[in-house]
């Protein structure tokens, strides 16, 4: 079992191994960290700004929803068939813009996240290697692995969390890991909410149909805004622990 022998919770391996150079907070973030730690700050920058891409494509996609909600109402009175080869297909279209746009956004944001989740996973195991469940692999492994990745990355993420924190064997209160919890089960809605609005999209034939769909769109886009919103947070606030407690762990060393 790995023991902490500074205030700021490193191990012994990674607090031997820092160096007084790694004290410059605006150098470290371009340089190797101490004792084997791997800086996230520039991944994580790269991930918030596609996370804020892919928000936009869900505030453009929620726009489409609301429009075809507004269409869908508006011709309740003047007969729905007659809008179908026109304005409704134009809706159609715009729908199709605005999903291939957050198809975009989601594969390049889970690329750039999932390599980011490593790298803080890597960082986990020198902080606190006893407190990780699961091995490295699993922090970009679990994301594929069908129903367990319903809960396998947020037990990964919690660990993270509790290895960061500048006392990992506490209690945990001063630095709880509430957002990612809140995230968690926002992306979970999101992501339910998704492909369950998309299908009945898909299927819609009727102005009802089309009406509830529209709705159900609404509702599932802007959860996932909240969702995006929320991981930018945890992303932040992960990446700030980490860099805060290594650079601390650092200059303790050097004094």
């Amino acid at each position: 079992m790995a023991t902490t022998t500074t205030e700021e919770g490193l191990c012994d391996a990674c607090a031997a191994a820092a160096t007084p150079a790694a004290t410059d907070g605006a150098e470290a973030k371009g340089r190797p960290w101490p004792g084997g730690l791997r800086s996230p700050v520039g991944l994580s920058y790269a991930v918030v700004a596609l996370l804020g891409f892919a928000i936009a494509a869900d505030v453009f996609s929620l726009f489409t929803a609301v429009r075809l909600s507004s269409l869908t109402a508006t011709v309740r009175d003047g007969g729905f068939e007659a809008y179908l080869d026109e304005d409704l297909k134009q809706a159609d279209a715009l729908m199709g813009v605005a999903g291939g746009l957050q198809v975009i956004a989601l594969v390049a944001t889970a690329i750039l996240f999932i390599t980011w989740f490593r790298r803080v996973r890597g960082n986990a195991g020198i902080f606190a290697p006893d407190l990780q469940q699961r091995g490295p692999g699993w922090a970009i492994g679990g994301w594929f692995v069908p129903i367990g990745n319903m809960f396998i990355p947020r037990g990964i993420a919690a660990n993270i969390w509790a290895a960061s924190r500048q006392d990992p064997y506490g209690t945990g209160k001063q630095e709880p890991h509430t957002v990612i919890n809140i995230w968690w089960i926002a992306w979970l809605a999101a992501n339910l909410l998704t492909q369950v609005a998309g299908s009945q999209y898909e299927s819609s034939r009727t102005q009802d149909a089309y009406e509830a769909a529209a709705t159900a769109l609404i509702v599932a886009y802007l959860v996932d805004i909240v969702a995006a919103l929320l991981a930018i947070l945890v992303v932040r606030r992960l990446t700030r622990m980490q860099y805060t407690k290594a650079m601390r762990g650092a200059e303790k060393v050097a004094v």
